[in-house]
């Protein structure tokens, strides 16, 4: 029985988990997302998130304990220039996971898991709106207008025109 074992059971040997979770936290500091199991994204969040923590840390020694677990310079130092910088007022979760449903070939949880934004980024969409200002008012009334004069400008797309075109030519048959 597995009583309080608190490991996540993915059937492979340990030396396998420790280099697939370092190809999988590359992967996800490299593009920002990927699609896997939710067994496997469950232990990568684990993985991932402190990983990230060492990035925040910023020294040389974090740095090469980073490279070991990792075994790619260039994207720890993708993570330490550009990924953990952003995450410096977070205490943790740095990730999210997304369940998709089960994959068709064998009904594996399938999920997605990605970086959360960067504080700079939720900082912005969190400007303070005043309620009173009629000039704030306005110029999202114009920005609003604006928006829909451009999608009347706005070029139609190829299959619209074939739809047009097929369209016409049962007509001019008759």
């Amino acid at each position: 029985m597995r009583h309080h074992k608190a490991t996540f059971k993915i059937g492979r040997t340990s030396s396998h988990i420790r280099s697939m979770l370092a190809n999988a936290v590359c992967s996800l500091i490299e593009h920002g997302r990927i699609i896997t199991t939710l067994t496997k994204a469950k232990r990568l969040r684990m993985v991932a998130d402190k990983m990230i923590t060492l990035g925040k840390t910023g020294t040389l020694h974090t740095r090469r304990q980073a490279i070991a677990f990792m075994q790619q310079v260039d994207i720890v130092g993708k993570l330490f220039d550009e990924v953990a910088p952003g995450f410096k007022d977070r205490v943790g979760g740095y990730t999210r996971i997304i369940k998709m449903g089960p994959r068709i070939g064998d009904a594996a949880e399938m999920a997605i898991i990605e970086l959360v934004e960067d504080d700079a980024t939720v900082a912005a969409r969190r400007k303070p709106v005043e309620k009173d200002s009629e000039a704030d008012a306005s110029a999202v009334e114009e920005k609003v207008v604006e928006s829909e004069e451009k999608k009347e400008e706005a070029p139609v797309a190829e299959g619209e025109a074939a739809e047009v075109v097929s369209e016409e030519a049962p007509e001019e048959a008759k």
